[in-house]
């Protein structure tokens, strides 16, 4: 915001603007759940798949409580509170008709590309945890996010103004796609943290009915706290300890599998595949528990069986998020234009998204898995799955 307040005086950009950028960044992922992600999409659409829970939305929950709360009225406009939350569910999605932006006038549309950005994905909430990820992964990040501020400018696309990055800076924004893709293929989507997620989630939803948390109108389960943010603002990560230090007999099962995490008792993997094809994913989990239960036939239950499809990507699913990102040259800056892969390089991706099928068994009898492994390698050759290349994570220095 200072960069462009700096170098485009004609944006009329005030500290007004910065302020309310500012708190929207801070804000944008107050609606998160316990353990993150795990809460949003494992937990909720486990126990109530009609809800549709999605974290921005219990961000903007969490926001107005919180502007409820502190009395806002007297330090912030209804105009402001508007305008920040429309930047926190991303106003920028093409999806969206511009009639829509209530909060923000559209000679400043640009504002809503920095927090959240659903156009193309470059914004500043990735930078923020590429950087400290990486750092305490010890992971590489060959993404430059302050040469790329230095490169950012607003330029009027299809009638809106829209912040595009100068020509040279495509490999940057490259680099910044490949770092994402990297760190959740090492890190977020590692075949052990993903395990341990699904334990966790098990865990919750076996415990959902028994833990109670006092709300606004008074005590509700884990899943049912996500509408009344008194009781939401309560639920942390310290409910794996909650769970994992009671003495009720209802929070039993529960308990057990935390302990398991605890002591790193996890449910063996089986083995990991890329899909022949994309149509391969339907039904899939149906059919492999189905084919490797038969194929064993040993004192098993369907239920013993985890199956995981991962999905890798550039951000935007099979395109290249790069088609949707405006360029400007040095000799005219404020014309924005398309850069294609083939002005590019020819060693970039041609493919942006891959599947991944994992397999975990519940049992931890060697004779048990290795049956497993080899009814899942069979199935793996009937419908043509490539292997998948074992991730590694750089030791920390």
């Amino acid at each position: 915001m200072k960069h462009l307040q700096d170098c485009q005086g004609d944006l009329g950009i005030d500290d007004r603007d910065i302020l309310r950028v500012q708190i929207a960044g801070l804000c944008h992922d107050l609606g998160h759940g316990p353990f993150s992600h795990m809460f949003d999409r494992k937990f909720m659409p486990h126990v109530c798949p009609h809800k549709g829970f999605k974290h921005e939305s219990a961000s903007l929950k969490m926001f107005e409580h919180i502007m409820e709360s502190i009395k806002s009225e007297i330090i912030m406009g209804e105009e402001d509170k508007k305008f920040i939350k429309e930047l926190i569910k991303s106003e920028n999605d093409p999806s969206i008709p511009k009639s829509s932006y209530e909060g923000q006038r559209e000679e400043k549309s640009f504002l809503y590309d920095i927090v959240a950005n659903k156009r193309n994905g470059i914004d500043v909430d990735k930078w923020d945890y590429f950087a400290r990820d990486c750092h305490h992964l010890g992971i590489a990040n060959n993404f430059d996010h302050m040469r790329c501020l230095k490169f950012a400018r607003v330029c009027e696309v299809d009638n809106r103004k829209q912040i595009c990055f100068r020509d040279k800076e495509v490999d940057n924004l490259y680099n910044m796609f490949y770092t994402r893709n990297s760190l959740h293929r090492r890190a977020y989507q590692h075949k052990v943290n993903n395990i341990i997620e699904i334990m966790i989630m098990e865990a919750f939803v076996k415990a959902d009915p028994y833990i109670k948390i006092q709300g606004s109108k008074g005590k509700m389960s884990i899943s049912e706290s996500v509408e009344d943010m008194e009781a939401y603002t309560k639920l942390t990560d310290n409910m794996f300890h909650q769970i994992l230090y009671s003495s009720e007999p209802e929070l039993e099962e529960a308990r057990e599998i935390l302990q398991k995490v605890e002591r790193r008792e996890l449910y063996k993997f089986v083995g990991e595949r890329l899909p022949g094809k994309a149509e391969d994913c339907t039904n899939l989990k149906t059919e492999l528990v189905n084919d490797i239960f038969i194929s064993i036939q040993i004192q098993l239950q369907k239920d013993d069986f985890i199956v995981d499809v991962i999905d890798l990507n550039y951000g935007m699913k099979d395109q290249d998020p790069i088609n949707n990102v405006r360029f400007y040259r040095k000799l005219n800056p404020d014309m924005a234009i398309k850069i294609t892969q083939g002005q590019v390089s020819l060693l970039l991706p041609t493919q942006f998204e891959e599947q991944i099928i994992r397999v975990y068994c519940k049992k931890t009898d060697e004779n048990i898995l290795e049956a497993a492994k080899e009814s899942f390698e069979q199935w793996c050759q009937k419908h043509g799955c490539k292997p998948q290349q074992e991730p590694t994570i750089a030791s920390a220095p």
